[in-house]
């Protein structure tokens, strides 16, 4: 079994969890060490698109496991070291016995699907949780024009608008009022952000759709998982449908709700 090993750099106890998960499966299993994390302990690294592995496991948080997954299509098991950790498996105190147990394949796949993006006819990178749309100006609304299947569904004046798979409805979108999806549900939520319409609510459509957001004006933003920034102006079209690569990770149980109980303080 090969691992691959991503960490975050600039905070010390992540990079000293990750010293010893390598020293722990040096001995028991090819490993590969992330070119950032190689150049802060003193291994060879490599970058995160170029690392072929079976499992690569994350130090830090939900961050980091979403820059991972933006780079490469490999299950992911994270170890949390972050600020927020809603995404991870486990906490560095038990995360000898767990990797004992994937090691001994004693793990299951959990399999959630993803958003594909294109701005205009230019594919970008998939998101996970969510893609946001935003003005790039404090108190300075928008006016966007949402599409789903080619009907419009909404033309509306906000802040912004985030379109979020079932993973990210816990995210951002549950702060803007999204209803939290079972990650079993093949939808997506668009939830506007500050809307300026008293009828405005999120909308939950099917995974299939096709939806299309188009702005009026420039100076936005659009953000995938909080990792990935372009700007975007007049006239630019946004389009988002599932995309064929799902994000894995490695879990020990399909317990969500509880999940949710333990991982959200509401």
């Amino acid at each position: 079994m090969r691992f691959g090993i991503v960490s975050r750099v600039d905070k010390k106890e992540a990079v000293d969890v990750a010293k010893k998960v390598i020293d722990f499966l040096s001995d028991k299993a090819e490993v590969v060490v992330e070119k950032k994390l190689g150049e802060k302990i003193g291994k060879k690294g490599l970058p995160l698109k170029k690392i072929k592995v079976d499992i690569m496991v994350t130090i830090g948080g939900d961050g980091t496991i979403l820059r991972t997954l933006q780079n490469c299509d490999i299950p992911v098991f994270g170890i949390n070291a972050g600020a927020v950790g809603f995404l991870t498996e486990i906490k560095p105190k038990n995360m000898i016995p767990a990797l004992g147990r994937i090691l001994k394949k004693d793990y299951i796949i959990d399999k959630r699907i993803k958003l594909e993006v294109k701005l205009n006819k230019k594919e970008l990178c998939d998101c996970t949780n969510e893609a946001v749309l935003h003005t790039s100006h404090i108190a300075k609304m928008r006016r966007f024009e949402i599409y789903i299947d080619d009907k419009m569904a909404e033309d509306i004046r906000a802040d912004g608008i985030i379109v979020a798979t079932p993973t990210g409805s816990t995210c951002y979108a549950m702060s803007a009022g999204s209803p939290i999806l079972d990650s079993r549900v093949n939808a997506f939520v668009i939830a506007p952000i500050a809307p300026f319409k008293l009828s405005a609510r999120p909308i939950v459509v099917p995974a299939s759709s096709r939806i299309r957001i188009r702005i009026d004006k420039d100076d936005c933003l659009l953000v995938l998982d909080g990792q990935y920034e372009k700007k975007i102006g007049k006239n630019d079209t946004v389009s988002f449908t599932v995309s064929k690569i799902p994000a894995r990770f490695v879990r020990f149980d399909h317990d969500f709700y509880k999940r949710i109980r333990e991982g959200l303080i509401l």
